[in-house]
């Protein structure tokens, strides 16, 4: 027994001085750095193998030499509408042009007017639109989501995919492995079995772990309709009731219909993302029709995830945090914003900004909801106006900032969303459209409480010991 407690004695401290370098060496933030080296120290042996699943943002060899392969898909879907009057080049407000051109040079889709957008707000009336809209596809459908529940909403939408199917049309269904895994061991093989392409993005295995961190996810939530109309947002495919049937708790969820130019770019995210991971290749031309006019809202798709080389949604963000001058609103569920963000934040409320983020009151992950409740006290300090959404959990992410920005779609304000998942979120420079978001971010905001400092910092000891402890590890989050 000596013998053996000095040879773990000494082995945690060769893991230690080994893993110090490479740490220090791979983690470009700081914070990050900081938080692994305390596990890796603090427990040795349990760090090193959380490192080495979780350290690295690796995706693999053969999903990046797939990525480099089919990255071209983007690129001509940026040629949508190029020679088109007021697609290309549609008005902007000027106080939007430095966000307008932040989102463009690191994001690498441009700005397209022309769009018609509807904003849903309700989970079975987004389904019941969704399932007409299949019902009635004549070349092909298109689906990516995070959680496909093979449940009452599920079911539905699978039968509406075997209709389509039995009419001749096009289907393909990529769901994440992990948000999906139930899906894809029982409900997947009866959509196969009528014709319908199924894939997993990002499969987790034992193999693939020593090689790709696994988890890193597909977050993103989208369908594409023959090229002409595409659903995006926070909702999957599930009840709202998810995990919590028992409890009366629901999931509250943000979705928009759009029509228009920008389509295009939203069904060139989808085969970028199929291609990458179903390893065939798409004629993409056969499904990217040429754009229509049919509204005249301005919409910018903004793809953000590890194959991309800047931090677009977090630097969008900022950028639209700095160019506000009234109000800002953002509502989301997860709360973990970066030192970036925070800095951004607190001068926009020192500028005499009304800045209200509105987050739910009971969140459905323990530790990051701790942690989330660690930078509400700092929120409080800089004058943001905190409300806790009451009814159920707000599952909503959503930005506006003044009348000319606006930003939905699946990304958290945490660093998860930021650094680490695959996203997508729409960009929005109308005016009508941005105050119909506006109108809905008030509606969760009738429907909360807000946080008042005093009380806020009186709450249970063991509360807030256990919101500063998770701080210490929401880097990893």
């Amino acid at each position: 027994m000596p013998l053996l407690s000095s040879a773990f004695y000494w082995l945690g401290w060769v893991i230690r001085l080994v893993m110090l370098p490479i740490v220090v060496r791979r983690k470009r933030r700081a914070e990050v750095a900081l938080a692994w080296l305390s596990i890796i120290f603090l427990a040795p042996l349990p760090g090193l193998v959380g490192y080495l699943l979780f350290g690295e943002v690796r995706l693999g060899t053969r999903r990046i030499r797939r990525h480099a392969r089919e990255v071209d898909v983007i690129e001509r879907a940026r040629q949508a509408g190029v020679n088109v009057r007021h697609i290309a080049a549609p008005p902007i407000e000027q106080s939007q042009h430095a966000i307008l051109h932040v989102a463009t040079e690191l994001g690498g889709l441009p700005v397209l007017g022309g769009n018609r957008a509807e904003l849903i707000a309700e989970t079975w009336e987004t389904i019941d639109r969704l399932i007409a809209d299949l019902d009635a596809a004549q070349h092909h459908v298109h689906l990516l989501f995070y959680i496909y529940v093979d449940d009452e909403v599920g079911s539905r939408v699978s039968d509406a995919l075997v209709r389509a199917r039995g009419r001749g049309v096009d289907c393909r269904l990529l769901v994440d492995a992990v948000g999906s895994r139930c899906f894809l061991k029982r409900g997947a093989r009866n959509l196969i079995r009528h014709g319908v392409e199924v894939a997993p993005a990002l499969p987790v295995n034992p193999i693939r772990s020593l090689f790709a961190r696994i988890d890193v996810r597909n977050h993103r939530k989208l369908a594409v309709i023959d090229g002409r109309i595409a659903y995006t947002g926070s909702q999957n495919i599930v009840r709202p009731d998810y995990g919590r049937r028992h409890a009366g708790f629901e999931w509250r969820d943000l979705m928009v219909r759009l029509t228009g130019p920008t389509v295009t770019q939203l069904q060139a995210v989808f085969l970028e993302d199929w291609e990458f991971e179903a390893g065939s290749t798409v004629d993409d031309f056969a499904y990217i029709p040429p754009p229509a006019v049919v509204g005249s809202a301005a919409m910018q798709v903004v793809p953000s995830g590890p194959n991309h080389p800047t931090r677009v949604l977090r630097d969008v963000t900022v950028e639209a945090l700095h160019a506000a001058r009234e109000r800002v609103v953002i509502t989301t569920p997860y709360l973990i914003p970066d030192e970036a963000m925070l800095v951004a934040l607190r001068l926009a409320a020192v500028r005499g900004v009304r800045v209200d983020l509105i987050i739910p009151e009971r969140s459905d992950q323990l530790l990051v909801g701790l942690a989330g409740e660690y930078f509400v006290d700092e929120l409080l300090d800089y004058g943001v106006h905190v409300h806790l959404y009451q009814d159920g959990l707000l599952h909503v992410k959503t930005m506006t900032a003044d009348a000319g920005f606006a930003m939905l779609g699946t990304a958290n304000f945490d660093v998860r969303s930021f650094y680490l998942n695959f996203e997508l979120n729409l960009l929005s420079y109308d005016p009508d459209l941005n105050g119909m978001l506006r109108f809905c971010q008030s509606g969760y905001m009738e429907r909360s409480r807000e946080v008042v400092p005093g009380a806020w910092r009186c709450r249970a000891k063991a509360r807030r010991w256990g919101a500063a402890c998770a701080k210490l590890v929401s880097p990893l989050l």
